[in-house]
């Protein structure tokens, strides 16, 4: 039998390498600026598309979907051709894909800026730019099993479950936490609200982190690692046992980012449990990973791509063990809410998925362009930059997390809250903010650092768009008996089903009940729906971000009822589509913020932090007094309402402005009695009809 000729597709592979490497100096660069907003204001530099709750997401989403997602794609069309002995299925549904792609992400780039968010993290893309990113995915998948479907190897190895894998999950995530209702181009609402829209988010939020940031990259793994060492991986059966459990588990742990919150208490005991088991198939990953090097320890000092991959899977470790250590409950009281999170998360992402993608450009590149690496000297620096900007950026997050979680607890001999202006638990960690920054640098640099060694890399040798190759081509025959996994691997359509069976098994248990079962979310007669003035307000509110320094729930902890009131009940959050929890404390929780100050206060605060809490690194919001309130919205805005079964009144949508000029009147009203003269027509106004609505629904108990 005559072997078949074909050619390997690098252009493509190419061309989201490039991308990685720019848009991964974008994300990094978004990312030290917001980092140097926490300790200088002045560095939101005076205008509201570059504020830290603006820009924020536009850090996240472009080091996940932007840097991550191309090398995820990257390492996918490199390894996936080869692993196949196959040409990619369409030329023409990858050049739609990588273009596809990198509009998405320049789309981002645009509207998040301009505070076009719905406030779900790592979700704040608006619907019409979801619905590109379904396109998109699909166009991949497409793509993917149409190329296993015509390949040349008959068992599919590894890297390919995981890709599988990650490919039916997030489409899974993606489409479930899009369950949007769209009031225009721009603006939407979530299906669910208050704690059915929590779990839901953080289903998405937590299986994002697993499906899209680790189970890809651990594919990488597995097919770059032993290209790299030039030695198998050490040990296949683990490979198997790592693969379902991680996919069965990992899928279950998300509210173990509710905990203490209104969540029915079984949903967070079920996350908390199976974070726990997930130590085991995560460092099963990890092991499998180190011990691939066993014996070649002399290659890895001499080979930077190795000790990327070393440091990466470290890293990898550290962050799944901590990951369920964080949510045992009594490390959670004193960890969540603060940069302790931060600093895990980091942990991730700049060891893992950073160090693993910087391996991977390192030994690929040069072997597409058929050259040499230019220089292995500064790729070594790269090396070594990159650990100490790490180490630089986590350990002080990680002092400010145990500093912040110890003063907010703190009380004095005389049973009253040590510390109980919570600005000063803020500027006790500004230090360490400045330390983080210094470390975001150095990473940031090794980053800048790699792209000119690539760049010279590559004009150094030719792209290889087209490599030759040649494979016998696959033939029908009777199977042998065989290890029953090995029967799988020949079916990869079996592999597919049987990968979304075991991950929507525990979606199903834990979000069916809390989202269809009325029992786990009791009402409270008293909480009424927002006005429209109110309503207007708190989409402000989430257009400026604000979700990203301030939470709205209060723990039950006795040091949280003392600053706060009193803490959140489910019933409270039953009109908030989207729910607006959030996941940092930069500044107090505003659940109970309504009537604390007056409107006056509210203004100043707005216009300028400092006049009202000096020392405050909030950045000054004064265009909301210069720009209109947009009441065209209003009526469409209360129809959506009515259509999740908000109980405004029958016809109330047209009449909805009336109510809203008449409290928007009476608050200028009032600030015009402390001589603020603004017009009732402004931003600034519902801002603080909103804020001044926040808890007021139910009796709260004084503070002591």
């Amino acid at each position: 039998m005559q072997p078949d000729k074909f050619y390997y597709d690098n252009k493509t592979v190419r061309n989201f390498a490039i991308a990685t490497i720019v848009w991964g100096i974008i994300g990094m660069t978004v990312g030290l600026l917001i980092a140097t907003q926490l300790y200088s204001p002045s560095m939101n530099l005076g205008n509201q598309y570059t504020t830290y709750g603006r820009i924020r997401p536009l850090h996240t989403n472009a080091v996940i979907f932007a840097f991550v997602g191309n090398a995820i794609f990257m390492g996918v069309y490199y390894s996936l051709q080869r692993l196949l002995k196959a040409r990619m299925f369409s030329d023409v549904l990858s050049k739609i894909h990588f273009w596809g792609w990198q509009l998405i992400i320049i789309s981002a780039v645009i509207t998040l800026p301009l505070g076009f968010s719905t406030s779900h993290e790592y979700a704040e893309l608006e619907w019409p730019i979801d619905i590109a990113i379904t396109i998109i995915w699909v166009v991949f998948g497409i793509n993917m099993f149409g190329t296993i479907l015509k390949r040349r190897e008959k068992h599919l190895y590894v890297a390919i479950w995981f890709y599988i894998a990650t490919f039916v999950t997030v489409a899974v995530l993606h489409i479930v936490n899009s369950f949007e209702l769209p009031v225009s181009i721009f603006k939407s609402y979530y299906l669910f609200a208050g704690v059915q829209d929590a779990l839901v988010q953080w289903w998405y939020g937590h299986n994002a982190v697993a499906f899209f940031l680790t189970t890809p990259y651990l594919g990488m793994m597995y097919y770059f690692l032993p290209k790299m060492a030039n030695r198998p991986i050490y040990s296949y059966r683990l490979s198997i046992l790592h693969f379902w459990a991680l996919i069965f588990i990992y899928i279950w742990a998300g509210p173990h980012h509710l905990l203490y919150s209104s969540l029915p208490g079984w949903a967070q005991s079920l996350g908390v449990a199976f974070s726990i088991m997930l130590i085991a198939p995560s460092w099963g990953g990890m092991i499998n990973g180190l011990l691939t090097l066993r014996g070649a320890w002399d290659k890895v000092r001499d080979d930077v791509t190795l000790k990327f991959m070393v440091v990466a899977l470290t890293a990898y470790g550290m962050a799944t063990f901590e990951g369920p250590m964080l949510s045992l409950k009594s490390v959670n009281a004193i960890a969540h809410f603060t940069d302790w999170i931060v600093a895990h998360v980091h942990v991730g992402a700049l060891g893992w998925n950073g160090f693993l993608t910087f391996g991977v450009l390192y030994w690929l590149i040069p072997r597409i362009y058929k050259t040499t690496l230019y220089s292995k000297k500064l790729a070594s620096f790269h090396f070594w930059i990159g650990t100490l900007g790490i180490l630089f950026y986590a350990i002080p997050l990680y002092w400010a997390g145990f500093t912040q979680g110890l003063m907010w607890k703190e009380f004095t001999p005389e049973g009253l809250l040590k510390y109980a202006n919570f600005l000063e638990t803020v500027t006790r960690i500004i230090p360490m903010y400045i330390m983080r920054s210094i470390g975001g640098g150095f990473y940031l640099i090794g980053v800048i650092v790699m792209a000119y060694n690539l760049v010279r890399t590559m004009t150094t040798g030719k792209l290889v768009s087209n490599e030759a190759a040649e494979a016998l081509p696959l033939v029908k025959e009777n199977e042998p008996r065989e290890f029953w996994h090995r029967k799988i691997e020949r079916k990869p359509m079996v592999l597919l089903v049987l990968s979304l069976v075991v991950i929507l098994i525990g979606g199903m248990v834990e979000m069916l009940p809390t989202l269809f079962i009325s029992s786990n979310v009791p009402t409270i007669a008293s909480v009424k729906p927002y006005t429209p003035l109110e309503l207007q307000g708190r989409d402000l509110y989430i257009k400026e971000g604000c979700v990203g320094c301030h939470t709205q729930t209060i723990r039950p902890f006795r040091s949280e009822t003392e600053r706060y009131g009193e803490y959140s009940k489910a019933g409270e959050f039953v009109y908030d589509h989207p729910f607006l929890w959030g996941s940092k404390r930069t500044g107090p929780d505003l659940q109970r913020e309504g009537g604390k100050y007056s409107n006056a206060w509210h203004y100043n605060h707005l216009m300028d932090p400092r006049t009202m809490s000096p020392g405050s690194i909030m950045p000054n919001y004064d265009w909301l007094i210069d720009q209109k309130l947009d009441t065209t919205t209003t009526a469409v805005k209360i129809r959506a309402m009515q259509t999740f079964g908000v109980p405004y009144p029958n016809g109330y949508a047209a009449i909805a402005n009336k109510d809203l000029d008449l409290q928007a009147k009476a608050i200028s009203a009032n600030l015009a009695i402390d001589k603020i003269k603004v017009s009732s027509d402004r931003e600034i106004i519902a801002i603080i009809a909103y804020l001044q609505r926040l808890g007021t629904d139910i009796k709260n108990k004084p503070s002591k």
